[in-house]
């Protein structure tokens, strides 16, 4: 998983989750320079703002210009835990967000004033696999609507329980003209199970159509709910056409592929960007032979017929839930002495691929290189994968004896002894009843966090972890299933298939993972040169374990994303110490720092309104982990203008 996805209704509370498409087309393709009209900013979601108004200069002089509380926190005594985990929306002067229970609600951008909430009305006692998050809604604006017209700018949201909902931004109301009044139903695909099928991420826009993944849970069983991507028609909600990720074979027996996180829209090519996750189950592929196509991938897809235009599969017949769990990002790089439109992907292995716009062929070298093979009966694994040779990694990629590390003789003693039990201790050791070393494992490298672009510099940012997992097979006679807990084991099923699995982080006896720090890192890459500019550690853990507090610089697992700006920053919440962090885009450094009601698992956005810009982060706390404070504060954050 990148996320870690709930296995049996009962989820590995701690790190997780999905991410998924905004879109908003308009006639022309333009819009204003300082909206934030899609989840990314722009519809490649390079995460920049052109904003200047703070900068490296002032950043410092940052204070809590508003704060709104959305009243939306569940703390698992009923259903699910919450996360906050929303990135608003900028357009035409208003802010649009999501809550936890799938409320969207439109706010003054100045003060943060409500001026209207809907309310879908989903079961707050659900259990929906991931816990109780949505990241947001996607907009578009009809070219046929008259001014003021209803339903002329539409929001749209994917809902836990399984609908596409249509809200008129204007007024908050449904659009009666879409489905059945203002909703669809995506419940009608194959081996649909409610609950485990649901929705956190929002849908993408583009070609008046509406398109849309799902989360599905990992591990359950063999025949999970089909990961087929639906397009709609963004005025009627009629289906216009499916994808199914899977392509079909005899005899295979499989499901998810899912595409869960966020997808990004080229609408001069017509073509909508789709990164897929892990077939089901994730660690045990001996009734789905082959590389699998197309989970583990991104593809392009033509948003006006639904046809397969290229596809790239970054991990063949996955076996480590390395699900593509970065959204993928559109570009321009110099590379070779021209301008090259590139597609920039990455998974939880850590690796960073640039593939070419229009062919999806990598613009930086890519090897298939020979891996371990499986010695579990009925498994086969791909002999070779593709690892990306002309690029920096986002994070480790093995783990020996010699690196462990431990705050006494005690703990390391006992880290090694684990590793010494093990069959495997690098990125593509296949599962076996012995036990592996994922690393980095199922929440490694940049997750749905995704990476933000400096396209004056060239530079792509990305926030990482370094959590190795264990990782077994355990044969179905000699399966006792658990629900584990906060940073323990988790168990999966993976009924249908002879082997259960468990996994949990590599953790000593005091909590103390033992890989090495730091757990949680910065990296800027120079996409232009194919050279690592710059790597930091961020954040800290010590809110979750006390014995994190003496580890500085230890860096803090994070999920949440960066965005970039024009005035030289890097914004990103993400860590578990509660903190809202800016960083100087040139050299890594800290520049500022603000602690929020509760750690920001979101990706913030910045708008200009009224004179002044401000700088947005929702603060929620986890969804997984229950050590973590929870909250309902968006905050936003303006320059003084005291003295």
């Amino acid at each position: 998983m990148a996320r870690m996805k709930r296995t049996d209704g009962i989820g590995n509370r701690w790190i997780g989750c999905a991410l998924a498409a905004l879109a908003l087309a308009t006639a022309t393709g333009a819009k204003a320079a300082d909206d934030w009209a899609y989840y990314g900013h722009d519809a490649g979601g390079q995460r920049f703002s052109p904003l200047t108004e703070v900068n490296r200069a002032n950043v410092g002089k940052l204070q809590v210009a508003w704060t709104f509380h959305t009243g939306d926190i569940n703390d698992g005594k009923r259903g699910q835990r919450s996360g906050f985990e929303t990135t608003p929306l900028y357009i035409d002067g208003r802010l649009y967000l999501t809550t936890p229970f799938n409320r969207v609600i439109a706010l003054e951008p100045t003060t943060g004033h409500q001026l209207w909430a809907y309310d879908p009305k989903i079961d707050l006692a659900g259990e929906y696999g991931d816990g109780m998050i949505s990241r947001g809604v996607a907009a578009w604006r009809d070219p046929r609507g008259g001014k003021g017209g209803a339903c002329t700018l539409t929001l749209y949201e994917a809902t836990l329980d399984a609908r596409l909902v249509a809200v008129d931004a204007a007024t908050g109301k449904p659009c009666a003209g879409f489905g059945a009044a203002g909703e669809v139903s995506l419940r009608d695909v194959p081996n649909f199970e409610a609950g485990p099928y649901h929705m956190t991420s929002p849908p993408a826009v583009v070609d008046d159509t509406v398109i849309v993944g799902s989360a599905i849970n990992d591990n359950t069983r063999v025949d999970m709910a089909s990961g087929v991507v639906r397009a709609f028609d963004a005025r009627s909600g009629r289906l216009k056409w499916s994808w199914q990720p899977l392509e079909p074979h005899p005899g295979v027996k499989s499901g998810a592929a899912n595409a869960w996180s966020v997808m990004t829209v080229d609408p001069k090519r017509h073509l909508v960007f789709i990164p897929t996750g892990s077939a089901s189950p994730d660690y045990y592929g001996g009734l789905r032979p082959g590389d699998n196509h197309w989970a583990n991938s991104v593809v392009a897809i033509d948003a006006r017929t639904g046809r397969l235009a290229w596809g790239f599969q970054l991990v063949h017949h996955d076996l480590w839930d390395y699900d593509v769990a970065s959204p993928p990002m559109l570009t321009t790089i110099e590379h070779a002495g021209r301008k090259v439109e590139v597609v920039i992907a990455a998974n939880k292995s850590g690796f960073l691929y640039v593939l070419d716009r229009d062919t999806g062929k990598p613009v930086f070298p890519v090897e298939e290189r020979s891996v371990p093979q499986s010695t579990v009966d009925g498994e086969v694994t791909s002999p070779t994968q593709p690892f990306s040779v002309g690029l920096p990694t986002l994070a480790p990629q093995s783990l020996d004896a010699g690196q462990v590390f431990a705050t006494s003789a005690a703990d390391k003693a006992a880290c090694k002894a684990t590793l010494a039990k093990l069959s495997g201790l690098s990125i593509f050791s296949p599962p076996s009843v012995q036990g592996v070393l994922a690393v980095p494992g199922n929440v490694g490298g940049p997750n749905w966090s995704g990476f933000a672009f400096d396209p004056t510099r060239g530079l792509l940012i990305a926030n990482t972890n370094n959590f190795p997992y264990v990782v077994k097979l355990i044969p179905r006679a000699d399966f006792k299933w658990s629900p584990g807990g906060d940073l323990g084991a988790e168990s999966g099923t993976q009924k249908g298939a002879p082997y259960a699995m468990s996994r949990a982080p590599f953790l000593s006896p005091s909590g103390v993972p033992c890989a090495p720090p730091p757990w949680g890192m910065m990296t800027a890459i120079d996409l232009n040169k194919g050279t690592l500019r710059w790597r930091t550690p961020f954040g800290g853990m010590s809110e979750i374990n006390a014995s994190f507090a003496g580890f500085k610089p230890g860096g803090s697992v994070n999920l949440g994303g960066a965005i970039t700006t024009a005035g030289g920053l890097v914004f990103v919440g993400a860590s578990i110490d509660r903190r809202f962090h800016a960083l100087d885009i040139d050299t890594g450094k800290e520049l500022w720092t603000a602690e929020l009601p509760a750690s920001a698992h979101a990706m913030p956005m910045t708008y200009s309104a009224g004179g002044t810009q401000y700088v947005v982060i929702a603060a929620g706390g986890s969804a997984k982990l229950g050590q973590e404070k929870q909250g309902d504060a968006l905050v936003a954050f303006a320059l003084s203008k005291g003295p």
